[in-house]
């Protein structure tokens, strides 16, 4: 079996054995329970135990990889294979019994990104996309939308600094103003999935974390999009903010973070 293809069987595993817990957790889920990580953040009993399942099974197949997640963080290894991972992406929702939540697996090879699932288990969607294979939705292919005006739904989220926040208020207010529709749905990877599914036009996050977007980049990209910062430039791992859409609106966008400047 070579290399990529047991990246890929391991990380569709891990996703589905995730899932598995994270569903029981979620119809049985009580509020009172979980903590505050930060001012902006919840912490949730399931999302470690969604994270012990996932990084169990990249360790016990890959122990020398390199593998960033939310809760642990980054271990530091020495590879050419790096595991970008978000257990639960959208905790605040799974926190209001909101079904918009999603399980982001990625991986990068060298720095580029070579695999992408993102899987949302009461949806029962899950997304995937392989470096010059394309992307799916449950098995059948998806593309971005070819919509460029009047209709456009421009999708937003942020990170969980000040700075983050309040230029995604001026973005939203903007949009919501001036354009069709404006929304965040609570889950950044799973509002890059519905761009690379043709739902939205566009999803635009300041000071986005690699771990919430890795996977849904790869899906936007591998779905016909663009995917760059908000200066234009190619989105790299590095890159602090980013906007993802069909391509054809794109532009558009990019002016309108320039005019809030």
């Amino acid at each position: 079996m070579n290399m990529t293809k047991q990246i890929r069987d391991v990380a569709i595993a891990a996703a589905k054995k995730a899932a598995r817990a994270l569903r029981e957790e979620y119809f049985r889920f009580d509020r009172s329970k979980a903590q505050l990580k930060s001012r902006f953040e919840l912490l949730t009993r399931a999302d470690l135990l969604s994270e012990e399942i996932i990084l169990k099974e990249i360790r016990q197949n890959f122990p020398h990889h390199h593998i960033l997640s939310e809760e642990t963080g980054d271990n530091k290894a020495q590879s050419d294979y790096f595991w970008i991972v978000d257990p639960l992406d959208g905790t605040t929702n799974f926190f209001m019994h909101d079904p918009l939540w999603s399980i982001s697996i990625a991986v990068a090879y060298r720095n580029e990104l070579i695999l992408g699932i993102v899987y949302a288990p009461i949806l029962d969607e899950f997304y995937l996309a392989e470096k010059d294979e394309g992307a799916t939705l449950n098995s059948q292919s998806i593309e971005v939308s070819s919509i460029t005006k009047d209709k456009v739904m421009n999708l937003f989220c942020h990170g969980h600094n000040d700075p983050a926040i309040k230029k995604a208020v001026k973005y939203y207010t903007y949009q919501k103003i001036h354009g069709f529709d404006s929304r965040q749905l609570g889950s950044a990877a799973l509002e890059l999935a519905y761009t690379a599914a043709g739902r939205v036009e566009s999803i635009s996050i300041p000071g986005a974390d690699l771990y919430d977007i890795a996977a849904g980049v790869l899906l936007v990209k591998e779905a016909g999009g663009k995917v760059t910062d908000l200066k234009n430039k190619e989105w790299t791992i590095e890159s602090w903010d980013m906007v993802a859409s069909n391509g054809k609106v794109h532009d558009e966008i990019l002016n309108v973070f320039r005019k809030l400047r």
